[in-house]
């Protein structure tokens, strides 16, 4: 392998990894709701699944590109297959996202734990794969930028999800110990998904602002947490 598709391979590897986080956090969130028992394999499925699209739109890149194509336009505005998508997860997104932070400041989790256990496995299996779908189809546009190797793509791919599945459990574990860091992870999936929406309208916004945001922010908070565990036991 050339030192070209090497440097491509880790680049996309590590692109799939960060733009990857607000899938890992969703799918934390959403399987936390499940018996402790069955979170680990939702957590492995809803990975595989995202794997899974990830390939098979990469396999189909050709008509993965023609969804970039207009379909309609509204007030001298075109819109794509790619925005339809788009704009569908993210207003799904920021639904989900604002009814469980609704539902950790009201006070009213544990309903909505029994709620999501009535409803099942299936249920919550189904939330995870409408947003794979939307995450992994803005990841490969994202990638298909950077090099136009198949194998090399997939090979990224499947190497992202792998590391993922190995700290999903280690990060699911830590966001739900933590409440402030559930708000926080529950507020950046409310910002992802204002992201997607806009974008459906050709408004984008680099992904490195808001990456760079949350990542300060979660340090901010992890500072705060230190600084409570060392005041709680000093006093």
């Amino acid at each position: 392998m050339s030192s070209e598709l090497i440097i491509a391979f880790l680049t996309l590897t590590f692109l799939e990894i960060v733009l990857g986080i607000d899938n890992i956090i969703f799918i934390s969130i959403v399987t936390n709701k499940l018996p402790e028992e069955q979170q680990g394999r939702a957590r492995r499925i809803g990975l595989l699944l995202a794997m899974g699209f990830r390939v098979v739109l990469l396999l189909g890149i050709t008509w993965l590109i023609g969804f970039s194509e207009p379909l309609f336009s509204v007030a001298n505005m075109e819109f794509s297959g790619r925005d339809l998508i788009l704009l569908a997860g993210g207003l799904f997104l920021l639904a989900k996202s604002t009814t469980e932070i609704h539902h950790k400041i009201e006070g009213v989790e544990t309903a909505a734990k029994t709620d999501a256990k009535k409803a099942g496995f299936g249920a919550i299996l189904t939330q995870i794969v409408l947003l794979d779908l939307v995450f992994s189809f803005d990841s490969i546009l994202t990638a298909v930028g950077l090099t136009q190797n198949i194998p090399v793509m997939i090979a990224a791919v499947v190497a992202s999800i792998l590391v993922m599945m190995a700290f999903a459990t280690r990060i699911s574990d830590f966001i739900n110990k933590h409440p402030s860091l559930q708000i926080l992870a529950l507020s950046f999936l409310m910002l992802i998904g204002f992201m997607l929406a806009i974008e459906a309208f050709e408004q984008h916004v680099p992904k490195g602002y808001i990456y760079f945001a949350v990542f300060f922010s979660m340090a901010v908070e992890m500072l705060n947490m230190r600084y409570r565990r060392k005041s709680d036991s000093n006093a």
